[in-house]
């Protein structure tokens, strides 16, 4: 009995010892702020400033981004680093000028444009998958969007963090929306999330676990802590390697561009539908360049099956890195693609089921992932398959445990 209870003892003793309590207090210029939202980014684990501007939060050891946010000011990331805080933090919020002059008082029209871009906002920011469904933003009159027609990119602003419920998760998430930016085909955002529990029966909070899981299972996130604990294979990953080059057979923009120019001046005279064997005039040429310019860009050469966890992540003094070259197909087997993934583009032909496959193209080196599985720098990298298709509403707190 005497050791069990000081197992107990130590156990206990050490769970009290992976806790620390953050404190600080948040100032402006006139004094400390209350009402402050103090969290840490993509978790549950947050708090508000009381009266003196004070807050406490306790965190488990490791790294974390403090967000510091008030509406109308400048939001703060503060790194921090459990082995070297030291109590108490302080913090000044800066009014956020741009905010004031740009977006306040600019006036928002809730037009058919405005909705239109509200519906994209929706699938480009929330999702289209399963889950996606029952995610609703509470609030989507703070959006305000800038279309560049011209250059074909839609800008969303939100003049206050956006509320989102989600139904099928069981979360309440703040976001706070940094940037979102829809460049033709190519989508990025960022912003900073707080997520809640919802209150529910013993029946929803089943299924909230199982959807939770379902959302963990196969996803990227799932993918880089695999590779951390080097469980990838045994987790349901297989990983290939592949090249990307430009296609030969496609012509080169100014070809296309000079094609494009000769067909414009000469439209009326021309047989669209004409069969070219072989170019005889120009006029030929340029027709044939314009077919040819429907190819894809580049090509993908797979060279590498099944690739070793140690040729796709290292450890360098304590941090992880994708080392991995070129570009890594990522497939995962224990769960097949949504009917919605299939039939995403228009005229997409309904077919099989298959495996979820994603492809990671690295746009900028270093790639460091926390020991969480999160992307440092989650702009180092673009992802195109499955996991573009699994947006917003897919995606679950850090401090989401397995199973839970």
């Amino acid at each position: 009995m005497k050791h069990k209870i000081l197992l107990l003892f130590i156990f206990i003793s050490n769970c009290m010892f992976a806790q620390i309590t953050i404190t600080g207090t948040v100032y402006d210029k006139n004094g400390p702020l209350e009402g402050t939202a103090v969290y840490f980014n993509n978790t549950m684990v947050g708090t508000t400033t009381n009266e003196n501007g004070e807050f406490s939060i306790k965190a488990k050891e490791g790294q974390y981004e403090l967000i510091v946010s008030y509406l109308g000011y400048k939001t703060i990331n503060y790194p921090l680093k459990t082995s070297t805080y030291k109590n108490p933090l302080k913090f000044t919020l800066l009014e956020d000028e741009n905010m004031l002059s740009e977006i306040v008082i600019r006036k928002t029209v809730y037009d058919d444009e405005w909705k239109h871009s509200l519906i994209r906002f929706k699938q480009e920011f929330i999702g289209q998958t399963e889950l996606a469904e029952d995610c609703k933003i509470l609030n989507p009159k703070v959006l305000h969007f800038e279309y560049d027609a011209k250059n074909n990119i839609l800008t969303a602003i939100a003049r206050e963090p956006l509320e989102i419920k989600h139904k099928k998760l069981g979360y309440k998430i703040t976001f706070d929306l940094e940037s979102f930016i829809i460049n033709k085909n190519y989508v990025t955002y960022l912003g900073y999330s707080r997520y809640e529990n919802l209150k529910g029966s013993k029946r929803k909070q089943r299924k909230w676990k199982e959807n939770r899981l379902k959302a963990y299972n196969g996803s990227f996130t799932h993918f880089y802590q695999s590779l951390i604990k080097n469980t990838t294979y045994k987790d349901g990953f297989i990983v290939h390697q592949f090249k990307r080059v430009l296609n030969p057979e496609r012509p080169t923009e100014k070809q296309i561009k000079n094609a494009r120019e000769l067909v414009k001046l000469n439209r009326s005279r021309i047989n669209f539908s004409k069969k070219i064997e072989e170019p005889k005039t120009s006029l030929d040429t340029a027709l044939v360049v314009l077919r040819k310019a429907r190819l894809p860009k580049s090509k993908d050469y797979l060279y590498k099956s099944k690739v070793p966890v140690n040729e796709i992540i290292t450890k360098e003094n304590g941090a992880y890195f994708l080392s991995f070259e070129n570009n890594i197909s990522v497939v995962y087997t224990k769960e097949l693609e949504e009917k919605a993934y299939i039939l995403r583009k228009a005229f997409s032909k309904p077919r099989k089921a298959l495996p979820q496959t994603s492809s990671v193209i690295p746009l900028e080196r270093p790639i460091e992932i926390d020991r969480n599985g999160l992307m440092v720098n989650p702009l180092n990298v673009y992802y195109e398959g499955y996991w573009s298709y699994e947006k917003f509403a897919n995606s679950l707190p850090l401090d989401y445990e397995r199973g839970k």
